[in-house]
C-alpha cells in the first residue's frame, strides 16, 4: 500500500475513480489513527492530549493507496473529497424496496 500525502492522494483517487467507470469499483475507508504501529504495553501510560489523525485508504482491483490526514487538515481535505465524490459517482443504483401490502380491513 502506498502512503501518499493529502493533495497527490485526491489525485490519484480521483483517476481510480475514472478507471472504474467502464468496469470495477473503489473501496474507500476510512478510520481514526493515533500514529502507532505497534499497541502499547498494558503497564504503560497513557499521553495526555493526543493528537488524533485521519487514516484514508482506497483500492481499485489490485492497486491500494493511502493517506494520513492531521486534525488541522481534515475540513480542508472533506471538503475536496466531497466535491470529488459528487463529480465522480454516478454509478449508483437505486435500491428497489419491496411494496408494502396494503393493510386488511380491520
Amino acid at each position: 500500500m502506498v502512503l501518499l500525502d493529502n493533495d497527490t492522494f485526491l489525485i490519484e483517487l480521483a483517476k481510480l475513480f475514472q478507471n472504474a467507470r467502464t468496469s470495477g469499483s473503489v473501496t474507500v475507508t476510512m478510520k481514526r489513527y493515533d500514529g502507532r504501529t505497534a499497541p502499547n504495553p498494558r503497564g504503560g501510560v497513557a499521553v495526555q492530549n493526543p493528537q488524533y489523525k485521519c487514516l484514508v485508504r482506497a483500492q481499485c482491483r489490485s492497486k491500494k493507496i493511502s493517506t494520513v490526514i492531521e486534525q488541522k487538515d481534515v475540513e480542508n481535505f472533506t471538503n475536496v473529497y466531497s466535491n470529488l465524490l459528487k463529480t465522480s459517482i454516478n454509478g449508483l443504483k437505486r435500491l428497489k424496496k419491496p411494496k408494502k401490502k396494503a393493510m386488511t380491513a380491520q
